[in-house]
């Protein structure tokens, strides 16, 4: 079946705007649009994109063109700042790599052939309603002519299933397809993230926030964030995305930089409490005031030396400024943490030193002081010859020179350098602070200890000098242990109402081993208590008379059996005979 006059009439009608436009948009040089040089590093490009982009940006210029000017500035700027794009709009004056079309593409969609191209906003065709324009980011038009029924049917299409414009075009210039084809919408969806997803020469990335990025390396981190909360039709987010990527350049290191897309996080943007209206919002992530981050909006002028002070008012505060003249280490600091002093030549406490404070807050004291004189006692007494110097305090007391003279080549490098020298103190203290506990320990278990009553030692524990002396019978190597414990806390415990037991040989606590004592026990009991495994004695060693518990015992009973035999609540029975341990 032929194709139709009136179908081949229109067909050539729309190729014939095509070439004309994009004839129009070849001529747009990026270079001369961002008024840089074709030599230009990729931080001039930044540069003049930022500077052009906030004079022509629609919320700040209502002046005729500054639109169009805008969408020209960002479309340059989507070139030039793409290496890859640079060099093939350098080889054929086009950033796909065509020599002869400006960015042009074909494709086939939902029964629509389209072309997209350079131009100042996004535009297509229908057989039925004539040209239409679409709001689109960046300069695209998209041209689009549909023949009716479903893609690639025949039954709606006259030209056949598999026919669209750009095989037309194709056909008549000779070669592949002029661009490709396209199936995810128009050309000015897909620059949405342009220039910010990716990492290029001289800028900063801005990372793709998600919920599970948020939770694992932001939150409670310690780390200073600068987050931009957007939907893809929030005014304001690409200039916002290039202050911000002046300022993280600037403070690299010290401050990162995250975009959330609230159409796609709604549950994170809900969580930390963001709701959008029509513009995007801009907030930094801090721990000014509390050791837990929280979110401070951005409500001043959109460029960087104001966002730039805003962040910097906005960096961790957990080191207190020093006189050096006056200052010495704190010897007791609760909680027992080690401290750090840092010495600088700075006016104020330097940025990298804020930063640092953040990341190591809960696990270090910080001060930092001014200085130019290294003649400071202090200072000569640690060896300090140059500056920047860090000073540390240890958890048992000592002072040391942790560096002096330490490297700051940039932001970054120093906050690295800084970084490995408090991990490296940290390890230190660790071993300190774990050598002490263990002494301590083993203090405590020697201060604690309740003695084994044998032979030797029954006259010193309970002889006649004693007036009361506990003893815990054990039968199992883990009912010891149970006794010990018990008799051991005890020990420390006021239990007395009206007798006075506060002389050294009043009142004595001893273990027994009734596997290797059964005549002594039987001195108190026939039996030798042989089915018992745990038992208390209370014996009054001049009087000859003793108390028993003989139930399962825990702290709470014994104690009060011991409470009830000091203050004579208990009725004591004769022992047999005088016991005597062999």
């Amino acid at each position: 079946m032929g194709i139709p006059f009136r179908w081949l009439l229109v067909a050539l009608v729309v190729l014939s705007s095509v070439a004309l436009h994009v004839a129009a948009a070849k001529s747009i040089d990026p270079y001369k649009v961002l008024g840089v040089d074709k030599n230009a590093s990729q931080r001039d490009i930044q540069k003049a994109f930022h500077k052009l982009s906030l004079k022509y940006h629609p919320d700040k210029n209502k002046g005729k063109g500054a639109q169009e000017k805008f969408e020209e500035i960002n479309n340059a700027y989507e070139i030039l700042s793409d290496e890859e794009k640079r060099k093939n709009y350098d080889l054929y004056g086009d950033e796909k790599g065509n020599p002869a079309f400006s960015g042009g593409n074909f494709g086939n969609r939902e029964g629509y052939t389209y072309f997209t191209g350079g131009g100042p906003k996004t535009s297509y065709f229908t057989s039925g309603d004539g040209w239409k324009t679409m709001g689109g980011q960046g300069n695209t038009k998209t041209f689009s002519f549909s023949f009716g029924g479903n893609p690639g049917a025949s039954g709606g299409n006259p030209f056949g299933g598999g026919f669209d414009l750009g095989d037309v075009f194709s056909n008549l210039f000779g070669g592949g397809s002029m661009g490709g084809s396209q199936h995810g919408g128009s050309a000015g969806s897909a620059r949405a993230n342009t220039g910010t997803s990716s990492q290029h020469s001289g800028t900063a990335k801005i990372q793709d926030v998600t919920t599970q990025i948020f939770s694992k390396e932001i939150s409670d981190q310690g780390i200073t964030w600068l987050l931009l909360f957007y939907t893809p039709q929030s005014k304001g987010q690409f200039v916002l995305e290039s202050v911000m990527q002046d300022v993280v350049h600037s403070l690299d290191g010290a401050l990162r930089a995250g975009k959330v897309n609230c159409d796609n996080e709604k549950s994170l943007c809900k969580k930390v409490g963001v709701s959008l209206g029509k513009s995007a919002r801009l907030f930094i992530y801090s721990y000014t005031t509390t050791e837990k981050g929280s979110l401070h909006e951005y409500s001043g002028e959109h460029d960087a030396k104001s966002l730039k002070t805003f962040c910097q008012e906005h960096l961790p505060r957990f080191s207190k400024r020093v006189d050096i003249g006056q200052f010495s280490f704190p010897p007791n600091v609760l909680p027992n943490l080690p401290q750090v002093l840092f010495l600088s030549s700075k006016k104020d406490t330097p940025v990298m030193w804020h930063a640092i404070s953040g990341i190591f807050r809960n696990r270090l004291i910080f001060y930092d002081a001014e200085v130019h004189d290294v003649s400071h006692p202090l200072l000569k007494s640690l060896g300090v010859k140059n500056l920047p110097a860090l000073i540390g305090r240890t958890v048992n007391g000592e002072e040391l020179l942790l560096k002096d003279g330490i490297s700051v080549k940039d932001l970054r490098s120093g906050i690295r350098e800084l970084k490995t020298l408090l991990e490296s103190f940290e390890k230190k203290n660790k071993k300190l602070a774990s050598n002490q506990a263990n002494k301590k320990s083993s203090s405590q278990r020697e201060e604690n200890k309740v003695p084994l009553l044998t032979a030797s030692s029954v006259e010193e524990i309970c002889g006649e000098k004693t007036s009361v002396c506990i003893i815990g019978v054990f039968g199992s190597t883990k009912a010891k242990g149970k006794l010990e414990a018990v008799l051991s806390e005890i020990s420390k415990k006021t239990l007395i109402r009206g007798q006075n037991y506060n002389s050294g040989s009043a009142l004595s606590y001893a273990l027994l081993d009734k596997n290797k004592q059964s005549a002594f026990l039987s001195s108190f009991d026939k039996s030798g208590f042989k089915s018992s495994d745990e038992l208390l004695i209370a014996y009054k060693p001049r009087r000859g008379r003793f108390a028993l518990y003989n139930d399962e015992v825990t702290l709470e009973e014994a104690e009060r059996f011991v409470g009830s035999v000091l203050n004579g609540d208990v009725q004591l029975s004769p022992t047999k005979q005088k016991p005597v341990l062999r």
